[in-house]
């Protein structure tokens, strides 16, 4: 597609453009967190996707092509664990410089970016968002399943930081019973390091995770807790699709942010698509199963027909699992967080 021809939006049938794509880049991961990936269902035996698989660089860089002809600007690079992936540097580096993209950022672990983190900077990473859900080793280890210290964590905010990738952003998945306890010393410890700290609903994605509403955190509760510790008020979005609500300390230590998918769904402004590792596209965090642009790639089609093939899947899109989840959850077969990434 020409560089002065602008396509218009393209639309799925609740009106909602497609403008972020998360791209897992491995189902492999280095922890074992119980809401993601539990041991039980991802130990030795399990079978992980093939290396030849995946979508290669080059692969991967013409199918987000047509997704940015078709309006995506936002990428962002998950996994499982997308610091597993090797070579990402060179990844970021072709990516990159593609016409149309405002931003490209990573969710990670952060346990290995104290060795990744500058080279990733320089190849052109914007922004990196790092998963966190208790400072205490006990609580830490209890829900990543590892020997490891949170200090393994802590080195990588650390590291994000000093590569210049500040403001970080952390995400913290709260669990009645599990970590619902680390809240506020999570909140201090953000508000003292500098990163912007985002607590998420403990969500029924996959099948495989457990799910059980009474152990959902609900945001109103947490916003209370947070308040009632240092006063916060809302803040406006920044833009359309915004999945976390963002809340300001008023006494300026910078903002705090709630995803609260379970009890106040945001599906009808959602502008997500998400990619495997192996090229399907998925519409929705909780679809139960993808479709294949791979076979598109690796078959001959020519760019037009990739593109138009994935304007099609758009345009057919009506997801909106969180506002249909019953009192008991979602039900049937899911894709699971690891997977997708989430």
């Amino acid at each position: 597609m020409s560089a002065d021809h602008v396509a218009p939006p393209v639309l799925d049938r609740l009106e909602r453009p497609v403008e972020d794509l998360r791209v897992s880049l491995t189902d492999r991961c280095n922890l074992r967190c119980t809401y993601c990936m539990p041991r039980e269902m991802f130990g030795p035996d399990h079978a992980f996707l093939p290396r030849h698989d995946l979508l290669s660089f080059e692969e991967l860089s013409r199918v987000l092509r047509a997704f940015v002809d078709l309006g995506v600007s936002k990428l962002r690079l998950t996994g499982g664990e997308p610091l597993l992936r090797t070579d990402l540097p060179d990844l970021i580096a072709m990516i990159a410089p593609l016409p149309g993209i405002e931003d490209i950022a990573l969710t990670t672990n952060g346990i290995l970016l104290p060795r990744l983190a500058e080279p990733l900077v320089e190849a052109g990473l914007k922004r990196v968002t790092i998963s966190l859900d208790a400072l205490d080793d006990e609580t830490f280890r209890a829900v990543a399943d590892t020997p490891l210290s949170v200090d393994a964590v802590l080195a990588g905010v650390q590291a994000a930081i000093d590569a210049g990738l500040s403001p970080v952003k952390v995400n913290a998945v709260l669990q009645r019973g599990v970590n619902d306890h680390q809240l506020e010393d999570l909140a201090g410890w953000a508000r003292d390091t500098g990163v912007t700290l985002r607590f998420i609903e403990f969500m029924d994605v996959g099948t495989t995770n457990g799910w059980q509403r009474e152990r959902v955190v609900p945001a109103d509760e947490g916003q209370a807790r947070i308040h009632a510790r240092w006063p916060i008020e809302p803040v406006a979005p920044e833009r359309q699709g915004e999945v976390a609500e963002r809340f300001q300390y008023l006494d300026g230590a910078g903002t705090v942010g709630i995803v609260a998918s379970v009890t106040r769904p945001f599906c009808r402004t959602c502008v997500r698509a998400r990619l495997s590792a192996v090229g399907e596209l998925y519409t929705c965090l909780f679809a139960s199963k993808g479709h294949d642009l791979r076979a598109l790639v690796r078959g001959g089609a020519t760019d037009t027909e990739l593109r138009d093939a994935i304007a099609s899947v758009w345009r057919a899109r009506t997801d909106r699992a969180s506002e249909l989840r019953s009192e008991g959850g979602l039900t049937g077969e899911r894709v699971e967080m690891s997977y997708i990434g989430g």
